[in-house]
């Protein structure tokens, strides 16, 4: 009996320790699940954004902080991409070119550090310091729009929270209440809630903003989930459109045509933020 007892303890102990191990490294290599930037050749970049339609798109300083697709003609305003954990910003020509279409503006898609040739890592930190550099150097005197897609649209909220009302509009594609609660649902075997550094809010952020926002999401949302992206709606009490695509799944969403822009341009225009 008492070596029964002693055996079942040391299972026990080893389970725990596993278990605690199994937290340690998933704490650790973290930004490494959330993160996964396409890297490409500084000397291949330029020719990779203009077999894309793309113009670099530079800092004061000279360094590509992402892609600019001029307006054809004089310029009514402009709209920054913030986009997803995945690819590179280059990747982004089926969002950057329908809303081209769409309206006479300048349409410009961030790179995130870490991403395509740009030098840095990923981190909220990051991401949020390169999106409001890119957002200060927007034209101010024309409306400026942010369109966010998965993970962007925590950093598309950050935005609308930290530049309002400079902020004409937002757009989220495949949007979440917080990134915490994706990542509890993602890892549920994990206290993930609590392990998560890079904590975005956009449910936290909207209280802040009272523009219009386009809430798009995708009924079998296999990544994110449909609830949080209602949830995040739900709670907006400003401007807004729901829009359900109801067996979409969640890469299905963002790639919209110019007529579902044209719409969304017109949206904006009849709710401008207030003051």
């Amino acid at each position: 009996m008492a070596y029964g007892k002693k055996s079942s303890q040391r299972i026990l102990i080893t389970l725990v320790a596993a278990y605690v191990i199994l937290c340690a490294a998933t704490c650790a290599w973290q930004r490494k699940l959330l993160y996964f930037p396409t890297k490409i050749p500084a000397n291949a970049v330029v020719q990779a954004g203009m077999d894309h339609g793309f113009v670099p798109w530079r800092n004061p300083a000279g360094q590509i902080i992402g892609w600019k697709i001029p307006a054809n003609g004089i310029a009514t305003g402009s709209v920054l991409v913030v986009h997803g954990n995945a690819g590179s910003a280059i990747d982004r020509d089926y969002l950057a070119q329908p809303i081209h279409a769409a309206a006479v503006v300048d349409v410009f898609v961030l790179e995130y550090p870490g991403y395509g040739a740009r030098e840095g890592s990923p981190s909220r930190k990051s991401l949020v310091a390169a999106a409001e550099e890119a957002f200060r150097l927007l034209p101010a005197n024309a409306p400026r729009y942010v369109v966010g897609e998965s993970i962007g649209t925590g950093v598309a909220c950050e935005l609308a929270r930290n530049y309002p009302p400079a902020v004409a509009g937002l757009v989220l594609f495949a949007p979440y209440q917080n990134l915490a609660g994706v990542a509890q649902r993602q890892m549920w075997f994990l206290p993930a809630y609590f392990l998560l550094l890079d904590r975005f809010d956009p449910g936290a952020c909207l209280k802040s903003y009272h523009g219009p926002v386009k809430f798009v999401v995708a009924g079998e949302d296999e990544i994110i989930g449909p609830a949080s992206g209602l949830r995040l709606a739900g709670g907006y009490p400003g401007p807004k459109e729901l829009q359900l695509f109801d067996r979409a799944h969640h890469n299905d969403v963002p790639g919209q045509p110019a007529g579902w822009w044209r719409n969304t341009f017109l949206f904006w225009q009849q709710h401008p933020p207030l003051p």
